[in-house]
């Protein structure tokens, strides 16, 4: 995998800790950026490019498992991998089932490291390509007329055209028409591909 212009975010308070994992990430052509603390992390301007962070545990004032929770709250994704030196595994089990990536137990060797973020690194790029997907999505709903956008949701909720038609108490030609407009602005090539589109965007049968 090319390492160029990946980052590598660090958050653990020993200085010492922080000084080697940057050394060893930088010397196999990772970026990366370390803090002491959560709050300096949380309150970084970070890159839009494919990264991960490296978090410890005990941390002072927000711990890392906190953080982890308050991440999810903020819609920050970047995988986590948990280093501590002072884990147990309720610890590890509650990381784990929010989501990180992986739980190392200090010290940890170059191996274990550089093998839990190779997986990292991979979500985190997945996890890019799908948002870039979802905000070109939800640019092509905003060219919709309101009597477009009408249609796309009940085509969404899996409606025919005749019972669209029915339901707004107008024409199925009238209909067919938005529905085509709808279809070539969302540059959709079948209604199943719409479908997918509003799922991707949020919309789902509970809505309207």
């Amino acid at each position: 995998m090319n390492n160029h212009g990946t980052m590598v975010y660090i958050v653990d308070d020993d200085v010492s800790v922080r000084r080697a994992l940057t050394l060893l990430l930088k010397s196999h052509g990772f970026k990366a950026q370390s803090f002491a603390r959560a709050a300096d992390f949380l309150g970084f301007k970070r890159l839009k490019s494919p990264a991960c962070l490296i978090l410890d545990i005990r941390l002072p004032g927000i711990n890392g498992l906190i953080l982890q929770e308050d991440m999810k709250r903020r819609g920050i994704s970047i995988p986590i991998i948990f280093i501590t030196g002072h884990g147990d595994i309720p610890m590890s089990v509650r990381a784990m089932k929010a989501g990180a990536v992986d739980f190392l137990l200090k010290p940890v060797t170059e191996k274990k490291l550089l093998s839990a973020i190779l997986p990292a690194i991979l979500r985190s790029r997945a996890q890019n390509k799908e948002q870039a997907e979802i905000s070109k999505i939800k640019r092509r709903i905003k060219t919709l007329s309101p009597r477009e956008l009408e249609v796309f949701w009940l085509v969404a909720k899996g409606m025919l055209s005749k019972q669209i038609a029915f339901k707004r108490g107008t024409s199925l030609q009238t209909i067919k028409v938005h529905r085509s407009r709808v279809m070539q602005k969302m540059q959709a090539k079948t209604v199943t591909e719409l479908i997918n589109f509003a799922q991707k965007a949020g919309i789902n049968s509970s809505q309207r």
